[in-house]
């Protein structure tokens, strides 16, 4: 995929474009430690429909870099989410539809609740990601804490640096455990963990990490936000929730979320033994997800 560059924010950007410029502009975001060839098939099945699609590299991840060294690598909610309103604004696109799965339906999740004018409608693989460092705090049952068991990990020194030298090693144990039947190979995993050589790659996501546990700051300057987002807001752009049959990845139950979004919504289970990269493993459903939200205006 051809990547071009654009600087938005505090940022420059590595991205996809593809399909026609005048057609209605999709922004698929990838998660963790995933990146922007999740979608390596879900795009074309958006451009040969008309749609124009945007593939950004996340921060820390791929051609993505800051512009200067002496910004915060932060890795936190809010300020992930504003990354998508500095692109949008970069490219000049007012309201596309936004899809994402991991990490980049919960930027998805957030950039509805707090824009939702620059929101056409939401694709979210596991649903309503929102959350805050108070919610992170709280215990949970024994079985739920060890599927979270690299979180701690990453709240160590032992950790991070466990993470900085083994990160290929890493990503695919969590390729294999997130999506147990999932028969990739090594081929698509290594186009995938060259994205993984960022220089900020770790430090964004221990970061990330650290602050969801309260261990780890954020920004002043977007506390207001985070306060915001902390009140779990409602999602009133129109919606669509999927998740996989088998997604071996901590991930809430559908119903757990089905009232936070008071748009039209909808919710997809989608079956045949699909992980947690939805997008990759079940293409087609993914990009039906995403052309069918454009018709529930």
């Amino acid at each position: 995929m051809d990547v071009k560059q654009i600087v938005a924010g505090d940022l420059n950007v590595g991205y996809i474009d593809a399909g026609p410029e005048d057609g209605t502009a999709v922004l698929l975001l990838h998660g963790w430690p995933y990146d922007i060839h999740s979608y390596v098939d879900v795009a074309p099945l958006l451009t040969a429909q008309g749609y124009r699609v945007i593939i950004p590299y996340l921060r820390g991840y791929g051609t993505t870099h800051f512009l200067s060294e002496k910004t915060f690598r932060n890795g936190e909610q809010a300020v992930l989410a504003l990354d998508v309103i500095a692109l949008l604004d970069a490219l000049e696109i007012e309201s596309p539809i936004l899809a994402g799965f991991d990490w980049g339906a919960r930027t998805a999740d957030v950039v509805a609740a707090l824009w939702p004018e620059r929101c056409k409608g939401l694709v979210a693989v596991s649903g309503y990601l929102i959350g805050s460092q108070e919610a992170g705090k709280l215990p949970l049952p024994p079985a739920a804490e060890l599927q979270w068991w690299y979180q701690y990990y990453f709240a160590t020194d032992r950790g991070r640096a466990g993470y900085d030298k083994y990160r290929r090693d890493f990503a695919k144990l969590i390729w294999r455990t997130a999506s147990p039947k999932w028969d990739f190979d090594d081929a698509t995993f290594d186009r995938s963990a060259a994205s993984f050589e960022n220089p900020d790659h770790v430090d964004i996501v221990i970061h990330n990490y650290r602050w969801r546990l309260g261990l780890a700051k954020g920004a002043a300057e977007y506390g207001a936000l985070e306060d915001q987002l902390a009140e779990a807001p409602d999602i009133t752009v129109p919606a669509i929730t999927l998740e996989g049959d088998t997604n071996g990845a901590p991930h809430p139950e559908p119903s757990a979320y089905a009232t936070k979004f008071t748009g039209r919504y909808s919710h997809r289970t989608i079956e045949g033994g699909i992980g947690h990269n939805l997008p990759q493993e079940a293409p087609e459903a993914f990009a039906k997800a995403a052309i069918d939200i454009d018709a529930y205006q």
